[in-house]
């Protein structure tokens, strides 16, 4: 007969194993919208965060611009991106009671005359996002504007921190997350799976944003981290119609009267704070750009986990299968970790083929040294 103590034993050690089919490190947009996915798809899933608020998710304003650089080119694959993105957003809205989008065209007050010239030549080839904005003097009592302006739309703004901070609650009610720091030197990879401490799974799944670029396993994919800045700002005498731009963005927060300012692209720092030389910039900006009153709330930085060629890697380790990766979207995480995160669940669930341009077998010669 067995002792007593021996069955409160063996009760002790299966409460404490868990046992799912996917393990996420990281919840960021990459994933919380991983997560979703595979949710839907009734996976379990556990996801490890260690709710860093510094992370470029975290700080990032959620803007969907379809047009890109000085030559106002489409952003890659943005017909396809971006409704995708809208219809994910709304689905996890819904689900989670919350609005999580909204439509907020593009006012972009040219810096020069070159750029409002190149802006008109896009504009005669192509106006399925460029417009002409009918009155150039209709924002004269809220900026100073010397060459005009012209209208991108449709645009968006996404509310990440409220959509991360619902998905986190739900996880949880789940019990699909563990809050703390991800110890490498504890992973463990077995002929059928992965290890971790006491759980157990088919595969583990990075979206741990720059900390990838230092992951053994990863880190000698592109990254080209850059740091990024921003300021939270109040303004009650402003307009909130429009993300607007003139050098940096300017767009409203679902708080009333505040504005998310930024960002800027540092190739080199020194660490992921916030920096005085951003502030003193960013604040000479405003004034010259602003006739309205403004009071700085808040100055955030974090490092942007973005790649060489300005392509996400998605899939799986070439020698280590059960080892996956979600990162790199850069700038337009709004737009494409949607998309990516649907391609990555596809993929796990129904053998799905991932985009050539995101699938990380193009660095299968790297990954093998």
């Amino acid at each position: 007969m067995t002792p007593p103590w021996r069955d409160g034993e063996t009760e002790l050690l299966t409460f404490a194993l868990m046992q799912v089919d996917y393990l996420i490190v990281g919840q960021g947009i990459c994933g919380t919208l991983l997560s979703w996915f595979l949710h839907k798809e009734g996976k379990s899933f556990l996801v490890i965060d260690d709710e860093r608020h510094s992370s470029s998710s975290q700080i990032a304003a959620g803007i969907i611009n379809p047009v890109t650089g000085r030559r106002y080119v489409y952003s890659w694959m943005i017909d396809t991106v971006m409704p995708f993105a809208l219809d994910t957003y709304e689905e996890v809205g819904k689900y989670l009671n919350i609005q999580t989008v909204f439509s907020k065209s593009l006012i972009d007050f040219f810096p020069s005359p070159q750029m409002r010239n190149a802006f008109i030549d896009r504009l005669t080839e192509d106006d399925t996002f460029l417009h002409s904005y009918p009155d150039q003097n209709y924002f004269n009592q809220y900026f100073n504007h010397d060459f005009g302006c012209g209208e991108i739309r449709p645009a968006y703004m996404v509310n990440m921190q409220l959509l991360m901070a619902a998905w986190r609650k739900k996880l949880f009610d789940l019990d699909a997350i563990d809050v703390h720091t991800f110890n490498m030197e504890e992973l463990k990879i077995n002929p059928d799976g992965i290890a971790y401490q006491n759980i157990t799974a088919e595969k583990i799944i990075f979206c741990d944003g720059i900390a990838s670029a230092t992951n053994p396993w990863f880190e000698l994919l592109p990254f080209s981290p850059n740091k990024g800045e921003a300021l939270i700002i109040e303004s009650p005498e402003l307009t909130n119609e429009h993300i607007f731009k003139k050098g940096l963005m300017l767009a409203p927060l679902t708080i009333e009267n505040t504005y998310w300012v930024g960002s800027n692209y540092q190739w080199e720092f020194q660490n992921d704070q916030p920096s005085e030389k951003f502030l003193r910039q960013t604040k000479h900006h405003l004034d010259n750009w602003l006739k309205v009153p403004y009071k700085i709330l808040l100055h955030k930085a974090a490092i942007r986990p973005a790649t060489l060629e300005r392509r996400p890697f998605v899939g799986f380790h070439p020698q280590q299968p059960a080892l996956g990766i979600l990162n790199g979207m850069g700038t337009k995480g709004g737009s494409l970790a949607p998309f990516f995160a649907n391609q990555l669940a596809s993929h796990l669930v129904h053998n799905f083929p991932i985009h050539d341009e995101a699938d990380i077998k193009r660095f299968t010669r790297i990954l093998s040294k």
